[in-house]
C-alpha cells in the first residue's frame, strides 16, 4: 500500500530545500508560489514557520525544489519574472529577462527623453522604436510602459517566443506591433522605409563552445549562441540598421562582458557616430550604441 504523504512544516520544507543546495531566497519564493502567496509574503513564512502546508502544496514544492537544484531557472518554475517593474509571464520558450538588460532600457529612455526636450518646429511626431529578438517582450514592454506615446515594434525569429510576448503585451495592456522573422527583415518594407528613431536589441551573443553554456541548458539555445565569436547576429543587425534608421537615429546593442570593443568597431565601420558604452550594475560595459549622423 502507498504511504500517506507526510505533512511538513514551513520550517521543515525550507530546511529540506537548503539541504538540496538551494539558495534561501529561491526556496522561500518557491514555497510562496506553491502556497499561492505573493513574493512579498516572505515575512509570513518566518512568522508562521510551524504551519503545515496542505500535502499537495508540499509535494509540489518538493518537485520544484528538485528541478531548481538540477539548474532549472526559478522563473520557469514559477512562470513569472519581474523586469523594469513589470510582471512578465515566462517559460522555456524564451530567455529569462536579466537585470543587466535594464541598462539597455535605461539608456533608451534617456535618449528618448533628450529628444523630447530638444527644440523642434511644432509638435514632435511619435517616436518609432523597434526591439529586435524580443523574446518575452521584456524590453519592448518596458519601453512602451515608460514611453506610452511611442510607436513600438518587436520582432523575433521564433513564433513560440512571439506567443509569449504577445500574451504579456495583452495582459499588461501595452500595444505593440509584433512581427516574425529575421531581425529588421521581419518588418514591413513600408515601415522600414519610413525609418525608426531607435532600434534596440539583446541578441544572442555567446560564442559556440563557451564554458557558460552548460549552465544555460534549460534556456533556448537559439536565443543564446551566435557563431564562433558570438557576434554573428550583432553583425547582421549592424549591417541592416543604417538603412532603417532616421538621420540622428540610434542603435543600442546589449552584448557580452568582453565584447564592447569589438561591437564599437563594428558600429564605427558601418558609419555610426557618437559610439559609446553604458555599464551594468557590476560596472561592466554591457551595452554599446551609435547614432546615424544628422544630414
Amino acid at each position: 500500500t502507498c504511504a500517506e504523504p507526510v505533512n511538513e512544516s514551513v520550517h521543515h520544507c525550507l530546511q529540506q530545500a537548503q539541504n538540496l543546495g538551494l539558495d534561501r531566497l529561491d526556496a522561500q519564493l518557491l514555497l510562496l508560489h506553491c502556497l499561492g502567496k505573493p513574493d512579498s509574503d516572505r515575512a509570513w513564512l518566518m512568522a508562521h514557520d510551524d504551519v503545515l502546508p496542505a500535502p499537495e502544496a508540499t509535494q509540489k514544492f518538493q518537485s520544484l525544489t528538485q528541478r531548481r537544484a538540477d539548474g532549472e531557472p526559478l522563473a520557469y518554475l514559477t512562470g513569472r519574472k519581474e523586469f523594469f517593474g513589470l510582471d512578465l509571464q515566462v517559460d522555456a520558450r524564451v530567455l529569462v529577462p536579466r537585470p543587466d538588460t535594464e541598462t539597455l532600457v535605461d539608456w533608451a529612455i534617456e535618449i528618448a527623453a533628450q529628444k523630447q526636450l530638444s527644440p523642434a518646429q511644432g509638435a514632435l511626431a511619435p517616436w518609432r522604436i523597434v526591439d529586435l529578438g524580443t523574446g518575452s517582450g521584456a524590453i519592448a514592454l518596458a519601453l512602451k510602459h515608460a514611453l506610452p506615446t511611442a510607436q513600438m515594434w518587436a520582432t523575433d525569429f521564433s513564433q513560440a517566443a512571439l506567443e509569449v510576448a504577445t500574451a504579456n503585451a495583452s495582459r499588461l495592456n501595452l500595444p505593440i506591433q509584433f512581427a516574425q522573422g529575421a531581425w529588421l527583415q521581419a518588418l514591413a518594407p513600408e515601415s522600414r522605409a519610413e525609418g525608426y528613431d531607435l532600434i534596440v536589441s539583446n541578441p544572442p551573443y555567446i560564442a559556440e563552445g563557451d564554458t557558460h553554456l552548460p549552465a544555460l541548458v534549460h534556456e533556448p539555445r537559439c536565443a543564446l549562441v551566435s557563431g564562433a565569436d558570438g557576434l554573428d547576429d550583432i553583425r547582421h543587425i549592424v549591417a541592416q540598421a543604417p538603412a532603417c534608421l532616421k538621420p540622428g537615429g540610434w542603435l543600442l546593442l546589449e552584448h557580452g562582458h568582453d565584447q564592447a570593443t569589438a561591437v564599437a568597431q563594428l558600429l564605427q565601420n558601418q558609419g555610426f557616430a557618437s559610439v559609446q558604452q553604458k555599464k551594468d550594475l557590476a560596472g561592466v560595459a554591457r551595452v554599446t550604441g551609435g547614432q546615424i549622423p544628422q544630414t
